[in-house]
């Protein structure tokens, strides 16, 4: 059985990581709506996984179920950049740690409840120095507000985000024509439900 509301919301807010601009995108998900979620993502994780893209719950915090839709290889890249790595280690993430530790460790933080690890921007490919200037002034005085909030290199987020919202439009587009989540990316056949 197909599951095209999930499909419309995974390829909404999370194209860019689908095709390969980012290496993740963060989705969340009505628990209601979505009772059998870490199932479904498994399935589709499976078929995808092959084209590089991988589906990981991270957490059901309350009513809600948060979804990472990642490709490993260029989270692997981004997570062990020098400066990503030691921010993350300031943070108390293991050093060295492989890319799977990294996300345990990042679930276990946003199920504790502590308030939300803002260092989930690293994970999801936001430059460090957004990411620091956003911890650095709890989210006030951005330079801009968009995909996330920028205090440095303005110009380069704005093409950015054309970028991210091209690729969003294109990949909805040819959802809204039949084209199926597994078909956009090259897999030829949906999960089961």
């Amino acid at each position: 059985m197909a599951h095209p509301q999930f499909e419309r919301s995974v390829v909404y807010h999370c194209a860019p990581a689908l095709v390969g601009l980012k290496p993740a995108c963060l989705i969340s998900l009505s628990a209601a709506e979505y009772p059998d979620l870490p199932r479904l993502a498994a399935a589709y994780s499976r078929l995808l996984e092959h084209r590089g893209v991988r589906l990981e719950v991270l957490c059901r915090c309350r009513r809600r179920f948060l979804l990472l839709v990642y490709r490993p290889a260029l989270l692997e890249r981004c997570l062990s950049s020098p400066r990503v790595a030691g921010l993350l280690e300031d943070a108390g993430y293991p050093a060295g740690a492989s890319c799977s530790a990294l996300l345990r460790r990042l679930s276990g933080r946003i199920a504790a409840g502590d308030g939300f690890p803002h260092e989930l921007g690293l994970f999801l490919g936001y430059p460090p120095e957004d990411v620091v200037g956003f911890m650095t002034h709890g989210g006030s005085g951005c330079r801009l507000c968009g995909e996330w909030k920028v205090y440095q290199d303005v110009e380069g987020a704005k093409r950015q985000f054309r970028k991210f919202a091209l690729c969003r439009s294109a990949l909805c587009s040819r959802l809204e024509r039949g084209c199926s989540l597994l078909n956009l990316l090259g897999a030829e056949q949906r999960p089961a439900a």
